[in-house]
């Protein structure tokens, strides 16, 4: 039973990877894309994504990290793939599920699900460029428009090679509104022989196990719902060993919302810094509801000694 941290572009960077696996309960994470298009990226762009190369693919906490590709052109994704691995990579993901209008329209993520031989050549491509060791798993929706093409596409992953698939379970179209169709997991994971992960709306203890159930899949990616409520695994964890969880208090998270500060300031340039402050505290207020009027106190700082000024403030 594992859960993973979901990839999502600009909200689980490395700064988010690291607090949320300092509180403990994940037992892997996945990066965001490395967009690649027409060449063999430097190594300074994946270590840009994915500091954790550093570290044998690991956060300081000792959670293994998954380099996440995004692509369309088989031999160059299998390039960069080889050119990851030989930096550190200890593991390759392919995204066939980003949603944005801006990566489907330069033929990357949800749109290749129209194209299921495309996306057999890809990941075929990918898993004979990197060592037998060295897992390539794929990250797909259930479709781009809709669901009819679902099954062909993960039996595509499975049978060019792919150690194991992640399904979020909706297509482009629906994007994040719920519900999240499960018993499509259930269809696919029936219809392969490589791990199924089970991905969308999970947010509590109650989403977990119904996912679980309808799905029928062992492990479990979440993403919004971990950043909303960071101690969402532990308290997972606690429940399936029958204990009874803690629950992060708001002091306490306004300690991590601090040091998230610290390593935002690291990886960014001054002028994103507050944005990402507010961007934690909206998604947090779904389980903290002390974080709403806080971010609307907050709505006019956009300097950093402001921001920072202000949390101490806060905290006191």
């Amino acid at each position: 039973m594992k859960i993973v941290l979901a990839p999502m572009e600009g909200v689980v960077d490395a700064p988010m990877r690291e607090m949320l696996t300092r509180v403990g309960g994940i037992d892997q994470c996945v990066t965001e894309f490395v967009r690649v298009s027409e060449r063999v990226l430097p190594a300074k762009v994946f270590r840009k994504i994915c500091p954790e190369l550093f570290n044998d693919s690991r956060t300081s906490s000792g959670t293994p990290v998954v380099l996440q590709l995004l692509g369309s052109d088989p031999q160059i994704l299998a390039g960069n793939a080889r050119k990851a691995v030989s930096i550190g990579a200890n593991g390759i993901d392919l995204n066939f599920g980003c949603p944005a209008k801006t990566v489907n329209k330069s033929k990357g993520g949800a749109i290749l699900l129209n194209e299921p031989e495309l996306v057999h050549k890809i990941v075929w491509w990918v898993r004979q460029a990197v060592p037998g060791h060295i897992p390539v798993t794929a990250k797909m929706r259930l479709g781009y428009s809709d669901k009819s093409l679902a099954l062909e596409n993960a039996s595509a992953i499975a049978d060019a090679g792919a150690s194991g698939l992640t399904v979020h379970a909706r297509t482009k179209e629906e994007g994040y509104r719920p519900p999240a169709h499960w018993e499509w997991i259930s269809r696919i994971r029936e219809h392969l022989s490589i791990p199924v992960t089970a991905n969308g709306e999970v947010w509590s203890w109650q989403d977990y196990q119904r996912c679980r159930e309808v799905s029928g899949c062992d492990d479990v990616m979440i993403g919004r719902g971990l950043v909303a409520a960071p101690d969402l695994g532990l308290r997972i964890k606690a429940l399936q060993r029958g204990d009874d969880p803690d629950h992060l208090s708001w002091d306490e998270m306004l300690v991590l919302l601090q040091q998230f500060m610290d390593m935002v300031e690291l990886q960014l340039a001054p002028k994103f810094v507050h944005g990402r402050i507010k961007q934690w505290l909206k998604m947090m207020s779904r389980e903290y509801p002390q974080a709403m009027p806080m971010l609307q106190e907050m709505r006019s700082l956009t300097q950093v000694v402001e921001v920072r000024q202000f949390l101490r403030q806060y905290s006191e």
